[in-house]
């Protein structure tokens, strides 16, 4: 009986902590728009510090928290280089089909000398 119930728990166990993950990320606007990310990331910044702080002194470990890297990222400057560059692709596309089809047909021409 054990046997078969063990797996049944497993698997409620693995459910309930991915939808108690989605129900965090939701909650705290990591799923919103980006306004609500950038919130959530500064408010994770501040909390994050003082709690790692806090359980260091409960355990009784001393860690040296290194400090957070300064990362000069835009996404939104990520994405808009990344449209521009597919568009410029699209727009490229016909142009460069037809010089890769010459290519290709004379290098055909070439083999068949």
């Amino acid at each position: 009986m054990a046997a078969r119930i063990l797996p049944v728990v497993k698997l409620a166990t693995k459910v309930a902590i991915a939808g108690g993950a989605v129900y965090v990320a939701c909650d705290s606007g990591l799923l919103g728009s980006s306004e609500q990310g950038s919130k959530a990331l500064e408010k994770a910044k501040a909390v994050i510090p003082p709690a790692i702080e806090e359980w260091t002194k409960y355990f009784g470990v001393e860690a040296q928290i290194p400090t957070m890297p300064k990362v000069e990222f835009s996404p939104v400057q990520a994405w808009n280089s990344g449209v521009r560059w597919t568009i410029s692709a699209l727009s490229e596309a016909p142009t460069k089909a037809t010089d890769y089809t010459s290519q290709g047909v004379q290098y055909l021409k070439d083999l068949t000398k």
